[in-house]
């Protein structure tokens, strides 16, 4: 919104030709975000403390949750949102139907978190909209994205499914597109949301797989890099960069506050929102599959939970001693630092695995 205000006036004042840079905006898009979450993180809390805005904790989690976690507000996401939209709403170009796509896609997944969360903490129990509804709605949600892609973003590519560590490995899904698409973006949401279990543990890895894409989005939508570099160039994409760094920049806000011990957590409200947003984001750089190996500490998080499921339904017997697999290890006596970290060191080295394929074709 500013920036299009202020290239308005470019050609009167040549120094505005300043902001037409893809990277000075998303600089600008990233320390915006990061400076609104902290100038008002303090008072939201505070807020969220007095009126009661409590999450609830599990009965069946490790023990010592019951008593380090009580009483800690959540529904962060809400923080994150306002830092994460300052960003974008500032220095985005809205002519530009990426940013509508996923703009679109992280209100709408927040808004669903934001109900789980508000029935959670009404009910004063862990448990909040159901799964079924939860899950309809996400695909709902997210065929109502698929129509904004298809209607406002003309792309010869965005059937294409493309393999990294392969010059032109391509393969063009056509109408099993659309059940892909639902598959990346509600499998992205959900992963990150079961994810989002011990403090900061979700924020970091968020952070990294955001930069990760903040690159790719960049080079895929510059003509030079993404000949250099063997991938597909798709016209407009590098705008995503913005919305990349003001993620990174809302998240680095929020881990402010959010790491151990946390004041406040994330809740479905940033969790869906978030999930959601990065799986859209590897849609559109057509970087899917990169997506699931930067972040591939969302998708053993989601698996450890599928797993657990399937084998007590088949054989009465569990994998872990609990799921999701954060809560296995926490079980067998790691401090819930130690779980963190090195879940941390993990997503670092995914995500730059995830960069490396970028060349390595």
């Amino acid at each position: 919104m500013l920036y299009n205000l202020l290239t308005n006036y470019s050609d009167t004042y040549s120094f505005l030709n300043f902001f037409n840079f893809l990277t000075v905006r998303t600089g600008l898009a990233t320390i915006t975000a990061m400076l609104v979450v902290f100038l008002i993180g303090d008072k939201f809390i505070s807020y969220f403390s007095v009126k009661k805005i409590i999450n609830p904790i599990r009965t069946d989690g490790p023990e010592d949750h019951l008593i380090k976690k009580i009483g800690t507000p959540t529904m962060g996401g809400l923080l994150i949102l306002i830092g994460l939209f300052s960003g974008v709403f500032l220095w985005s170009d809205f002519k530009n139907p990426y940013n509508w796509l996923l703009i679109f896609i992280t209100f709408s997944f927040g808004a669903l978190g934001a109900l789980d969360d508000y029935k959670k903490i009404k009910s004063r129990t862990s448990n909040g909209i159901s799964s079924k509804f939860k899950f309809l709605a996400q695909i709902f949600l997210s065929l109502i994205s698929l129509i904004i892609l298809y209607k406002f973003i003309d792309s010869e590519l965005t059937n294409n499914l493309y393999f990294p560590f392969f010059k032109n490995f391509v393969i063009n899904l056509g109408w099993f597109f659309i059940p892909f698409y639902l598959f990346v973006i509600v499998g992205s949401s959900n992963a990150v949301n079961l994810t989002d279990g011990l403090d900061g543990l979700a924020t970091v890895p968020i952070i990294l797989v955001a930069g990760c894409f903040a690159f790719i989005s960049y080079v895929s939508g510059n003509i030079i890099f993404a000949e250099y570099l063997l991938i597909p160039y798709i016209e407009g994409v590098g705008e995503i960069a913005i919305f990349c760094g003001a993620i990174i920049g809302a998240s680095i806000g929020f881990l402010w506050f959010n790491a151990p011990p946390a004041k406040i957590f994330m809740g479905d409200t940033g969790s869906l929102a978030l999930g959601g947003s990065l799986g859209a984001v590897g849609v559109a750089t057509k970087h899917e599959i990169v997506l699931a190996i930067t972040g591939g500490l969302f998708v053993l998080e989601a698996v450890s939970v599928i797993v657990q499921v399937v084998s007590f339904k088949l054989t009465g017997k569990r994998i872990f001693m609990m799921a999701p697999i954060h809560h296995h290890f926490e079980k067998k006596g790691w401090a819930e630092s130690t779980v963190v970290i090195r879940f941390w060191i993990i997503s670092l080295i995914l995500a730059m695995i995830g960069l490396a394929t970028l060349k390595l074709r």
